[in-house]
């Protein structure tokens, strides 16, 4: 069985590791001349660190990654813990797989390091995807056609295929911006920060963790805005500018944003829902599919299991195979990640409330959530375990 896999992010590295390991033989062609260390934190719930333990790739994530042991939620003006929830040896031992906080690049090498080179295409740049009944077919800017038996798109947010898949469809600005930063430890050290918190504001939340060992701080200071702002890793932000966004807000809040030095601005940008994703021998994963805000901290996890049902459905099948394992990847897949779309878009709009009965009322939803659970509301889907043909929660 022959695979390409379109796109080196996450998504495209976890789908091609997992169409390995399911016996195919895969070509990964990405744009970009070589793989650079962009990006920031990404949080790993245990539904994504599971599918790393099937990948070989767990340990080498971990060595790298923090482990808070708790997530706290604060009052934007003066820090009021409203509630928290664990993590750490209690999430781990519930649901039998660590939760992380890594940096984006230390996952992505981590993953990248586990493709053989020989089967990699950097430099690549992909101008079409067409298909027949026997097999699909890529078409390069420099004129060379691939072929294969299945296409997978994950090309990302900006996705060409899934425009040549299903028709002129763009990218929506979510409303949301947010200014990135990393700070290193000593820093930062005098402020007895929490592990992994969110401070909840009117039109603003803020969300610090740990990244690479505890040596690192991960900032997201997200603001709402009718202006549209690029989605790019980056662009950076005018100096000072994150100061005068969150003005009045609790004093460590401001210290970080203070000391962060260079801040980047970040679009926030999402997808809007598929009813498939799929066409004959290819199909999309990842954010070409589903991209949403990250208010629920699973975007990079979600392509992670797109990328596990993949290989699941394709092991053992056959070329002829291949139209009806992909029906049965979307099916899998599709209602789950367009629910956590819509849950990740109602945080946002619960964490923004403006101060007054409705925040405090969320508050109070939160604290007594928090009271007769230890995990938070989205574990529900942390349990989600892809083995033996189906998926099970």
């Amino acid at each position: 069985m022959r695979a390409i896999v379109v796109g080196a992010g996450i998504g495209g590295l976890a789908a091609t590791l997992s169409l390995r390991r399911a016996g195919c033989e895969v070509t990964l062609v990405e744009q970009t001349p070589r793989f650079t260390d962009v990006g920031a934190g990404i949080q790993l719930a245990p539904n994504a660190t599971r599918v790393l333990r099937r990948l070989s790739l767990l340990d080498t994530v971990a060595a790298q990654a923090a482990r808070p042991a708790h997530v706290s939620f604060h009052t934007w003006s003066d820090g009021t813990e409203i509630c928290r929830y664990a993590l750490g040896r209690e999430a781990e031992e519930e649901f039998g797989a660590p939760y992380l906080t890594v940096h984006r690049a230390d996952l992505h090498g981590a993953l990248a390091g586990a493709v053989p080179s020989e089967s990699v295409r950097l430099n690549t740049t992909v101008v079409g995807i067409d298909q027949d009944d026997r097999s699909a077919h890529v078409t390069t800017a420099s004129g060379e056609r691939l072929v294969a038996d299945l296409v997978v798109a994950a090309d990302g947010i900006r996705s060409g295929a899934r425009q040549w898949l299903f028709g002129e469809d763009e990218a929506v600005f979510s409303g949301t911006a947010a200014y990135r930063a990393l700070l290193p430890a000593d820093e930062v050290s005098d402020l007895d920060l929490p592990q992994l918190a969110a401070w909840l504001g009117p039109d603003r939340h803020f969300v610090h963790y740990w990244v690479r060992r505890g040596e690192l701080l991960n900032v997201v200071a997200v603001f709402s805005t009718q202006a549209a702002a690029q989605e790019s890793w980056t662009a950076k932000a005018e100096p000072g500018e994150q100061l005068h966004a969150f003005a009045g807000w609790d004093p460590r809040v401001r210290t970080i944003l203070e000391r962060a030095g260079q801040v980047f601005r970040y679009g926030i940008h999402t997808r809007t829902p598929l009813k498939r994703w799929n066409l004959g021998r290819v199909t999309l994963l990842g954010d070409s599919a589903h991209a949403m805000v990250p208010f629920q901290a699973q975007g990079a996890a979600q392509a992670i299991l797109d990328a596990a049902v993949l290989g699941d459905v394709l092991t053992g099948a056959t070329p002829s195979d291949v139209p009806d394992a992909l029906d049965r990847y979307v099916r899998r897949r599709l209602a789950g990640a367009t629910s956590m779309q819509a849950r990740s878009a109602q945080a946002g709009s619960e964490f923004h409330l403006p101060d007054g009965p409705e925040a405090q009322a969320r508050n109070a939803r939160m604290a007594a959530h928090a009271t007769e659970h230890r995990f938070l509301p989205q574990a529900t889907v942390w349990r989600t375990n892809v083995v033996g043909g189906r998926q099970k929660r």
